[in-house]
């Protein structure tokens, strides 16, 4: 047995290149089938590593300067998974480490890949990597159907209804910042990035926790910690039991970790606490899962422990604020850019709401913001990448995917594919969602910014309201530019990120 063990692990990697290698290729001859192959994988295997330097070496050397002013992303973002594409086709395999990567870009099966998530599942590696976030997002099988139908009261849209207060609040206290920067001279420049950081940082914490942002401060800068950590692990190849060695590495992770756990439990405990003893519920969404998670107890004695909800909690802290910074960034990055589309954005929020606070009808009637958001979400998608794993030998149309390989959806590069969208794929053109998502994408999976299928992220539309509050907000007060010391330099870290912030030249509307 242990030399049959030590067998696999020498040879197992290159047997498992040989036989995707021929999988790929089934259907030609096999001469045709060799040459095939070794056109469509960027490397030969190397032991371990496979191709995690090189890709993370060409990502920090495209980063090293900013790029050109231009939505073309692809080859700055993600310069090897680019490269790979050109040279070896969209549907080349990689290798991730000892795993080989498939790259996934043909709709149909996109579709499968996400409808069938029992057999795609998350890619799990390095165990550690859980520290930073777990619950629903890492669940599978009907450990994923019963948490996800305790949670799904939250996200309710009558339930979302009910946290505009906070969104407004949270908008109204950033922009009477601006206001006062702005109201000498009329304009002001300032790096909004850190600005929509901590805006939604302060939303997420008084929607989902009844707190306000200083509250919740010491656990996004925790989070924050770990993801710099995270990003680490990321670049090396992991050593099965290596996390459980007191490396520095480690104990920082698990440091990290605990003491976001001992804030989230204080504060889950009260919580409980407070609505057995049948205090009025604050109607966030701390409240409604562990009202929901309760009466799930009750019923079925199947609910959620308390570490359970810690990591929900965690979740909402890490996913609920990420993807809404990021997207109300690029849309200002990109309405300054495009002031045409600026100025009709305008005129609709003014039409609709006036100066008046915004509330759920005249959000859901702003269809010229709505088109923008998609269109932002499309060229500059929150998450670059979906990545799954393959348990069990299976078929995925014309290929035969052995145990152990890995399926990677690269969002962004279908999103600027102009097979898939057309010659402008790579241009903002907020028009093609003038009729929906479904006509722009003609009913295809090829619009993928909160995944897509049964595991979509069940925060979407938490996070488009949001956005739409602040925009609107925003366009109400200020016109804006770009500023001439903006470096564009979009790169992803968890999420897609402005490297060098964003540097707007706010006005305040009115003024001359």
């Amino acid at each position: 047995m242990v030399l049959v063990h030590h067998w696999f692990l020498h040879w197992g990697p290159s047997l498992v290149y040989w036989i995707l290698c021929f999988t790929l290729c089934k259907d030609r001859r096999q001469r045709e089938s060799r040459i095939y192959c070794l056109h469509n994988c960027r490397n030969p295997y190397r032991f371990l590593s496979g191709d995690i330097k090189e890709l993370f070496t060409m990502s920090r050397q495209t980063r090293a300067k900013p790029m050109p002013l231009s939505d073309d992303i692809g080859p700055y973002v993600v310069p090897f998974q680019h490269q790979t594409a050109n040279q070896y086709g969209k549907n080349s395999f990689t290798w991730f480490g000892p795993r080989p990567r498939a790259n996934i870009t043909d709709p149909e099966k996109i579709r499968e890949i996400l409808n069938k998530f029992n057999d795609f599942q998350k890619i799990r590696t390095n165990p550690l990597l859980n520290l930073l976030v777990s619950g629903l997002v890492n669940l599978e099988g009907d450990r994923w159907s019963k948490r996800r139908k305790i949670i799904n009261p939250a996200f309710h849209q009558d339930k979302l209804k009910n946290m505009l207060p906070a969104f407004y609040q949270s908008c109204s206290d950033m922009l009477s910042k601006w206001e006062k920067m702005v109201c000498t001279e009329g304009y002001s420049e300032l790096d909004v990035w850190p600005y929509l950081v901590d805006l939604t940082r302060d939303v997420i914490s008084r929607s989902a926790f009844g707190s306000s942002f200083e509250e919740g401060k010491r656990i996004f800068q925790l989070l924050e910690d770990q993801l710099v950590v995270t990003i680490k692990l990321i670049q090396t190849v992991y050593i099965p039991g290596w996390r459980f060695l007191p490396t520095k590495t480690n104990r920082e992770m698990k440091m990290k970790h605990r003491g976001i756990k001992e804030s989230l439990r204080e504060m889950i405990k009260r919580r409980e606490k407070a609505i057995k003893a049948g205090e009025e519920s604050n109607e966030d969404l701390l409240d409604i899962l562990v009202e929901s998670n309760i009466r799930e107890m009750e019923a079925k004695n199947m609910g959620m422990s308390i570490e359970d909800v810690i990591e929900e909690c965690k979740l909402f802290y890490f996913a609920g604020q990420e993807t809404t910074s990021v997207l109300l960034v690029w849309t200002m990055v990109l309405l300054a850019r495009y002031p045409d589309w600026q100025s009709k954005a305008r005129e609709e929020v003014l039409h609709v709401l006036g100066d008046s606070k915004p509330d759920a009808d005249g959000l859901n009637r702003l269809k010229v913001v709505t088109m923008i958001l998609y269109e932002v979400l499309r060229l500059y998608p929150p998450v670059v990448e979906l990545g799954r794993s393959v348990p069990k030998e299976i078929k995925l149309g014309n290929l035969l995917l052995p145990v152990g390989t890995e399926v990677s959806v690269p969002i962004l590069q279908i999103h600027h594919d102009k097979d898939l969208w057309g010659d402008d794929a790579r241009e903002f053109k907020p028009e093609r969602f003038a009729e929906g998502v479904s006509k722009a994408t003609k009913s295809q999976v090829t619009f993928l910014p909160f995944g897509w299928g049964p595991r979509i992220c069940i925060g979407q539309n938490f996070a488009l309201m949001e956005a739409k509050m602040a925009m609107a907000m925003i366009l109400q007060r200020f016109w804006f530019e770009l500023s001439p010391s903006y470096a564009h330099s979009p790169y992803s870290r968890a999420t897609l990120r402005p490297q060098h912030g964003a540097q707007i030249i706010l006005h305040k509307l009115g003024c001359n």
